[in-house]
C-alpha cells in the first residue's frame, strides 16, 4: 500500500525534515508514526498525500510512483486517500451533513448516492442525530468525528491522521481512537501520526514507526517497539 525507499525531504540547504527513511505499510495495516515534535511526522504524511514532493528517494502509494505522478493526476490519487487534521478544517457555518457531503460533491457523485452515503457514515461516527447542526456549535470531539466522516465517506483505501487527538481530553481521545480502529477493521489502511505513545498499545496488531530528527530509528510491531521503549526508559536517549 505504502512503500518508502531511502526518502529524503529538505526544505532548504542541508536541513532535512526526513533523512533516509525506508518503511512500508501493507493493505489493511494500522501504522502509528510517532516521535517528538519536529521529528518529521507531518512531513511524512504530506509526502504520502502529495502535498509535498520528496527531495530524493522513491515513494509509492497503491503501486503509484509519486515521483512520476503528473500534477494533473494528483487529485485522482487523493480520491483514494482520506485525511484527518488536528484542527479539523471544517466549514463552521455549514451543517454536519454539508461538510461531509462536500467530499462527494466535488467528485460529481449523484445527489441520491451522496445523501445515502453521508447518512451511513454519520451513523458510523455517531452523529446521525446532528446532521443539521452547524459545525461551529459542536464540541471538539464531535467536530473531529465530522472530520473523520468526511475523510472516509468516499470509501478511501487509505486514511492519514495527523495528531487527530492532540486537542482532545483523554476520554474523547479513546473514543476517537476506537473509531479509527473500527474503520481499520473494515479494511482501510490507516496511518496515524502522534507524539502520544500511550495510544500505541491500545490497538492490538498495530505497527509503529519511530522518527527522531527526521530519521526512522525503529519500525515493527507495536508490542515489540513499546517493550524496547520500556527497556530504554531510564535512558535520556530512549526511542521517544
Amino acid at each position: 500500500m505504502i512503500q518508502l525507499y531511502h526518502v529524503y525531504k529538505a526544505y532548504g540547504g542541508d536541513q532535512h525534515a526526513l533523512h533516509d527513511v525506508t518503511l512500508s505499510a501493507d493493505k489493511g495495516d494500522f501504522l502509528f508514526v510517532t516521535g517528538p515534535s519536529g521529528a518529521g511526522k507531518t512531513t511524512l504524511l504530506k509526502l504520502i498525500f502529495c502535498a509535498e514532493r520528496t527531495t530524493r528517494g522513491q515513494l509509492l502509494v497503491d503501486g503509484i510512483n509519486l515521483q512520476r505522478l503528473k500534477r494533473s493526476r494528483i487529485p485522482y490519487l487523493r480520491r483514494k486517500i482520506g485525511v484527518v487534521f488536528q484542527d479539523f478544517k471544517l466549514l463552521g457555518e455549514r451543517t454536519v451533513f454539508a461538510n461531509v457531503a462536500l467530499a462527494l460533491e466535488v467528485t460529481g457523485r449523484p445527489r441520491s448516492y451522496t445523501d445515502k452515503r453521508v447518512r451511513q457514515v454519520l451513523r458510523l461516527v455517531g452523529l446521525h442525530d446532528k446532521e443539521n447542526h452547524p459545525c461551529r456549535r459542536l464540541s471538539g470531539g464531535e467536530q473531529q468525528r465530522v472530520a473523520i466522516a468526511r475523510a472516509v465517506v468516499s470509501n478511501p483505501i487509505l486514511v492519514l491522521a495527523d495528531e487527530p487527538t492532540g486537542n482532545l481530553d483523554e476520554e474523547i481521545t479513546l473514543e476517537i481512537l476506537e473509531l479509527f480502529r473500527e474503520i481499520n477493521r473494515r479494511g482501510t489502511t490507516l496511518v496515524l501520526a502522534t507524539h502520544n505513545r500511550e495510544l500505541i498499545g491500545r490497538i492490538p496488531g498495530a505497527k509503529v514507526g519511530v522518527l527522531r530528527q527526521g530519521r526512522l530509528v525503529a519500525l515493527g510491531p507495536a508490542k515489540e517497539i513499546m517493550a524496547q521503549h520500556a527497556a530504554l526508559e531510564v535512558s535520556s536517549r530512549g526511542l521517544f
